[in-house]
């Protein structure tokens, strides 16, 4: 039996959660969020992987993806969260916005709207910054930012600092300040330890009561319904395998950087040759479905620490180094982090690390779906620092670690195990960053936005689907580069402009 509803959220994710909370503000806009993970409806019924900010939760409320960074690599896992919140549920809880040109790199690229003048209201609006009150930061919004103060930092993350400005970095006290640079403490979305993520802070027992809101978690949306070119619904699978579709007017797609490119393509929008592999119809033929992966590279080295410097309950990481490559034209491209343990799915190691992140690859990834089947896994293949001067970039940074590795206080707490001290700083050292870099969790940029004339992109610069009607995309898959920063406080504001757009649009 079909279901009717007036629009169709798919994903409630950190754009997904947004996007229904600020339409549901109206009363005469009715909205259904379909996410396939399980929904915690109060925080008092969170399980403890999902509140715990201090460390990304891998495993149990994860897809299950695996990527292969590069050539060079076996396939890794790439964490992504399978619950209402998403990745917002699982991830670092870092805050951070990139800076203005980030936005208006996407300006110039014939997206007016999403300009760093356009971009700035929302990321106000999405938050509620504790440490700062000024003309760049927000004192309402769902989302609760604040700063590790000096006394809340432990031992690796206060000697990172001190080590940044004993090789004569400048210190920054806010790293969503438009001209920031240098070193201090992150933004990041917890409070006591507990993460803030998109579900907690715009899903709250309030808006759940609205009328014209209705969550269904447990929910696999296998394809997008058509009549010609036009949205009419989805097709979907309940948690005990029913099929049944949903008639909807309109029809917005924010399952992430991942799954929006595969739900486009199974519902027969794509490059023709790609739906003909897949023995999908075509509806609309749009060559940039699924084109491109961009991702942040990440490399890092890692030290054995001295007793209490790295200890079970410790935060993974409070504090950044935020600066320019000088081969690039791009502020703050580079950002070291020093990580307080080792975390991988399932294992946790007593290392320590200084991590580097390429912030404006020149490389980009590619992403394939083996089938039509809705529970197949991509093919995701990262490709990353196989552009040369992105190994160039990651090499770059981390001498910089190695150099504040080398300071008094940091040599004081811990020494380099792994690369081999003879690796690090030696001419392998560039191999050995390709052979063991990873991915910064970040991915977007798979169904990009662009101008009309642009033949990159696959919607115009409201996420409308090129060549259909009623089909709209609102994630991180439409970055059309991607931004310096890590991409959960992006996607939030692009949750917040979509929300803004659609509560007030009726298209």
């Amino acid at each position: 039996m079909a279901v009717a509803f007036d629009t169709v959220v798919v994903g409630a994710g950190a754009a997904g959660a947004v996007i229904a909370a600020r339409v549901t503000e109206r009363a005469d806009r009715q909205v259904l969020l379909l996410e396939a993970g399980p929904d915690y409806e109060t925080p008092e019924r969170l399980p403890q992987d999902l509140r715990d900010g201090t460390r990304n939760s891998l495993v149990d409320h994860d897809w299950g993806y695996t990527h292969r960074p590069n050539a060079r690599q076996v396939s890794f896992p790439l964490p992504r969260g399978k619950v209402v919140g998403g990745s917002s549920a699982v991830n670092t809880c870092i805050g951070l916005r990139g800076v203005p040109s980030d936005y208006d790199e996407w300006a110039a690229r014939g997206l007016g709207e999403w300009s760093w003048a356009h971009c700035l209201p929302a990321f106000k609006r999405l938050e509620t910054d504790l440490d700062r009150k000024d003309q760049w930061h927000g004192d309402r919004g769902p989302i609760p930012l604040r700063r590790h103060t000096p006394e809340e930092l432990v031992p690796w993350q206060a000697a990172f600092l001190e080590g940044a400005a004993a090789i004569g970095m400048p210190r920054c006290d806010d790293t969503n300040h438009p001209e920031a640079r240098g070193y201090g403490p992150h933004a990041m979305n917890k409070i006591d330890g507990e993460r803030m993520g998109a579900a907690r802070c715009y899903l709250t027992p309030e808006v759940r009561r609205r009328a014209n809101l209705t969550i269904r978690a447990g929910t696999l949306v296998r394809r997008v319904l058509f009549r010609q070119r036009r949205v009419v619904g989805v097709e979907v699978e309940s948690a005990t395998g029913r099929v049944y579709t949903i008639e909807a007017r309109r029809v917005v797609l924010s399952a992430g950087a991942l799954a929006t490119p595969g739900l486009l393509l199974r519902s027969g929008v794509g490059p023709r040759a790609e739906l003909d592999r897949l023995g999908v119809g075509v509806v609309s033929e749009v060559a940039a479905v699924g084109a491109k992966l961009l991702d942040h590279p990440g490399a890092a080295f890692f030290l054995w620490p001295k007793k209490g410097v790295c200890e079970i309950g410790h935060p993974l990481i409070q504090t950044t180094l935020r600066m320019r490559y000088k081969s690039s034209v791009h502020e703050n491209d580079m950002q070291l982090q020093a990580g307080s343990a080792v975390l991988l799915p399932g294992l946790s190691l007593p290392l320590v690390s200084i991590m580097c992140q390429v912030g404006k690859p020149e490389g980009h990834g590619l992403i394939r779906y083996p089938s039509a089947d809705p529970r197949a896994k991509p093919e995701i293949h990262s490709r990353l620092l196989d552009h040369p001067a992105d190994r160039a970039k990651a090499l770059e940074g981390l001498e910089v670690g190695r150099t504040m590795a080398e300071t008094p206080v940091m040599r004081d707490l811990a020494r380099v195990v792994w690369p081999p001290p003879k690796v690090l700083g030696s001419e392998r050292f560039s191999r050995w960053i390709w052979a063991f870099c990873a991915s910064g969790y970040h991915p977007c940029g798979t169904v990009p936005m662009g101008a009309e004339d642009d033949p990159d992109a696959a919607t115009d610069g409201r996420g409308r689907v090129r060549g259909v009607e009623g089909l709209i995309v609102a994630d991180a898959s439409l970055m059309p580069t991607i931004p310096t920063a890590n991409t959960h406080l992006p996607t939030l504001m692009i949750g917040e402009r979509f929300g803004e757009w659609l509560r007030e649009e009726m298209s």
